[in-house]
C-alpha cells in the first residue's frame, strides 16, 4: 500500500526561508554590481525549473556559466552575442514561465546595463562608479549621515543630532514630519527584522531639541559677493543657508507673504503645524546675510533682467505651486478646483465650507490624500477617491492608511471622462467615469487598462478636487530668455542653467512636482556649485562628534512606529496627528542601527556624510 506523507509543514518551513530571502533582497545594497545581481536571479529559476523541458533545464546553466565567465573577466569579445541568441531560444522554446521569465531577465539586463557589460568584458571590472555604498546615505537624496545621527541620539546628543542633520538639511523639523523616507527603503537591518523608523528617530531628535535653538555652524568670513535666489520654498533656503555660511550675501525674492513655499502653501496643518515648520526657517535666517523680499514676484514687482545685473549668481528654485485642470467639459464649473489650490486655500485659512457636500476626489499621490484628508476635516458628507489604475496611488500607504482610518473611500479601474454642471447656476452635479479593466503590463512594469464593455459610471457630487499635477510658474523667465521646455527649465544635475552663465536652478521647476527632501538635495548641490562658479571651494564644518560604532549582537527586535491619534478624534480638527515617541522606544530604535558606516559597507570618508 502506498503511503501519503502530509507535507504541511514541510511548506511552511520553506515559506520561512522565502520570507528570509525576500528579506534579503529588499536589502539588497545600493552599489552591487547589476550583472551579479542578475546572475542571483538566474540561480533562483535555474532551481525552479522542473527539468522536463530542454531549453529551461540545460539551457540556464549554460547562460549562468557565460555569466559567470564575464564577472570572472575570463569571457571573449563575441560572448554578448551568444548570450542574446542564447536567451532568446529559450524564451522562445521553453514550456512554462520559468525559463521565458528567467531568459527575458537577461535580455532585459543586457538592454539596461549594457556599459556595464562591456567594462566586465573589455576591462574585467565593473564600471568605475559601481561601489557597495552606505543604503540609508546613498538613498537619502540629501545624503545626510544617518548612522551618525542615530548614534548620537542613542547617546543622548540629540542637539548633535540635529548639527548632524543640518550638515546636509537644514529642514531637520520639516522632515522629521514629512519626508517619505526614501533613507529605509534599503536598510541593512531588514536583514535582521525590519526597517529602523529613521523619520521617527528624527522626530524625536527635533521633538528634544528644536532646531532654533541648536547653535548653527561658524560663518565664513564675507566674500564680498551677492547671490539672489527666487524663491523661498525649500530649494530656495535650502541654498541661502549653505551660501550665506560660505560667507556670501543672499537676496531671496518670494511672492508670497511668509517663507516655506509648499511647506507653508501645500502641506496641512495636521500633518506640518506651521509653528515647527517656522523653527526650520528662522535657524536658517538667524545665519545673517539673507535678506529675503517678501510679497515680490518676479515679473511684476521686479525685472529678472535686473536681478541678474545686481547679482554675481542667479538660484531659480521655483516650487510646482499651480494646480492643473483637465481639458475636459465642465472644467470651468464652481467647485471644481485643482488639489494644489484647495491646500494653499486651506493654508491660508479661507477654508471652503463643505458642510454636507459629497466630495470626489481625482488622482491617487500625497497631495491627494492631503486634500481628501483636508476635506474630512472640512465636514464633508463623503469623500470619494477615484483612479484609474491601482498603481497610480501613488501616496506614502501609511498616508492612505490613514485616509482609510478616516473615512476616505477609494475606488480604482475608473478613468475619468468629464463634468456634469447645472445648467443654470454652473456648479457641479456629477462626474462620469469610464470603468476600466486591466490589460499589459508596460516596459517600465506598469499596469495598462481599457475601456470596459460596462456604461459610464455618473457619480454625483458637489464640490470635485483634481489631482492631476503642478507646475511652475516659469512663463517670465521664459520670455527674460531662460531656456524652458513643456513648463519645465532646462537646467542639469549641477544645477546648471542650459547655456546662461551664473543663472543655476533647481527642484520642481527642473525635475517636475516631486518631494521636499528633493528640493532640498537641489538647492545644497546649487549652493556648492555656485560657490565653485564663484571661485571658491567653501566647506561647512559640522560641530558634532559620533560616537565609536561597537558591534551589534542583532537580536530581531520589533520596529517602534510613531503612533497617531485615533482616527476619530483626529479628524474633528487640523492639530497634529502624531505622537510623541517615548524614551525607552527611541532609545530601543537606535540600538537597531547596524552602523552600516562602520560594519557592513565601509568607513565614511568624512564625518558627516561625504562617503
Amino acid at each position: 500500500m502506498r503511503k501519503l506523507v502530509k507535507r504541511g509543514n514541510m511548506n511552511e518551513r520553506i515559506d520561512t526561508v522565502l520570507y528570509k530571502f525576500r528579506s534579503r533582497m529588499r536589502s539588497y545594497p545600493p552599489g552591487m554590481c547589476p550583472i551579479s545581481l542578475y546572475r542571483s536571479l538566474l540561480q533562483i529559476s535555474m532551481n525552479q525549473s522542473c527539468g522536463k523541458c530542454v531549453p529551461c533545464s540545460d539551457g540556464l546553466v549554460e547562460v549562468d556559466r557565460i555569466l559567470k565567465s564575464i564577472l570572472q573577466g575570463t569571457a571573449d569579445s563575441d560572448v554578448l552575442e551568444k548570450l542574446e541568441r542564447m536567451c532568446k531560444m529559450i524564451a522562445a522554446c521553453s514550456d512554462c514561465a520559468v525559463g521565458i521569465s528567467a531568459a527575458n531577465l537577461i535580455l532585459e539586463s543586457l538592454e539596461q546595463f549594457a556599459d556595464e557589460y562591456e567594462s566586465h568584458i573589455s576591462h574585467k571590472t565593473c564600471v568605475s562608479e559601481i561601489r557597495q555604498t552606505i543604503p540609508c546615505v546613498t538613498l537619502c537624496p540629501a545624503h545626510v549621515n544617518v548612522p551618525g545621527y542615530i548614534a548620537l541620539i542613542k547617546e543622548g546628543d540629540y542637539a548633535g543630532a540635529v548639527k548632524m542633520i543640518r550638515n546636509k538639511n537644514p529642514f531637520p523639523t520639516a522632515c522629521s514630519m514629512v519626508c517619505e523616507h526614501p533613507c529605509e527603503k534599503k536598510c541593512r537591518r531588514g536583514l535582521v527584522d525590519d526597517a529602523i523608523n529613521i523619520r521617527g528617530l528624527k522626530k524625536y531628535a527635533v521633538d528634544n531639541a528644536p532646531a532654533d535653538t541648536v547653535p548653527s555652524p561658524k560663518k565664513n568670513v564675507s566674500t564680498g559677493k551677492k547671490i539672489s535666489i527666487i524663491g523661498a520654498g525649500p530649494s530656495g533656503l535650502t541654498a541661502a543657508y549653505y551660501l550665506s555660511l560660505m560667507g556670501h550675501s543672499v537676496v531671496v525674492y518670494e511672492e508670497h507673504e511668509k517663507p516655506g513655499g509648499m511647506l507653508r502653501y501645500g502641506i496641512p496643518e495636521y500633518r506640518l503645524p506651521k509653528e515647527e515648520l517656522d523653527r526650520d526657517i528662522k535657524a536658517i535666517i538667524d545665519i545673517g546675510d539673507i535678506d529675503v523680499r517678501y510679497n515680490t514676484k518676479v515679473g511684476k514687482d521686479i525685472s529678472f533682467e535686473e536681478i541678474r545685473e545686481n547679482s554675481d549668481a542667479v538660484y531659480l528654485g521655483l516650487g510646482a505651486q499651480i494646480g492643473n485642470r483637465m481639458p475636459v467639459d465642465g472644467a470651468d464649473a464652481k467647485n471644481v478646483i485643482p488639489a494644489a489650490d484647495f491646500l494653499q486655500l486651506a493654508s491660508k485659512g479661507e477654508l471652503p465650507d463643505l458642510t454636507g457636500k459629497r466630495v470626489a476626489m481625482i488622482g491617487g499621490g500625497n497631495v491627494a490624500m492631503d486634500a481628501a484628508r483636508t476635506a474630512v476635516r472640512l465636514h464633508a458628507e463623503t469623500v470619494h477617491v477615484f483612479t484609474r489604475k491601482r498603481d497610480d496611488y501613488t501616496a506614502l500607504p501609511e498616508e492612505i492608511e490613514g485616509a482609510m482610518q478616516e473615512g476616505v473611500r477609494f475606488r480604482t479601474l475608473l478613468s475619468f471622462l468629464n463634468i456634469e454642471a447645472d445648467e443654470e447656476t454652473n456648479e457641479v452635479r456629477a462626474v462620469w467615469l469610464q470603468p476600466e479593466i486591466v490589460a499589459e503590463y508596460d516596459q517600465y512594469g506598469m499596469m495598462t487598462t481599457e475601456h470596459s464593455s460596462n456604461y459610464p459610471y455618473r457619480f454625483k457630487c458637489d464640490y470635485l478636487i483634481l489631482a492631476v499635477g503642478q507646475r511652475s510658474d516659469v512663463k517670465s523667465f521664459e520670455e527674460a530668455g531662460i531656456p524652458v521646455n513643456r513648463g519645465r527649465i532646462l537646467a542639469n544635475e549641477e544645477c546648471v542653467v542650459q547655456d546662461i552663465p551664473g543663472v543655476f536652478s533647481g527642484g520642481d521647476c527642473v525635475t517636475g512636482p516631486s518631494t521636499a527632501i528633493n528640493a532640498i538635495a537641489a538647492g545644497q548641490v546649487a549652493a556648492y556649485n555656485i560657490d565653485e562658479y564663484l571661485g571658491y571651494h567653501h566647506k561647512i564644518e559640522c560641530d558634532a562628534d559620533i560616537p565609536i560604532a561597537l558591534p551589534n549582537p542583532c537580536i530581531p527586535t520589533a520596529r517602534a512606529e510613531i503612533e497617531e491619534k485615533d482616527p476619530y478624534e483626529r479628524k474633528q480638527s487640523f492639530e497634529h496627528v502624531e505622537q510623541l515617541m517615548t524614551y525607552e522606544e527611541a532609545m530601543r530604535e537606535a540600538g537597531r542601527c547596524l552602523r552600516c558606516d562602520h560594519h557592513g559597507c565601509g568607513a565614511m570618508k568624512g564625518g558627516c556624510g561625504d562617503e
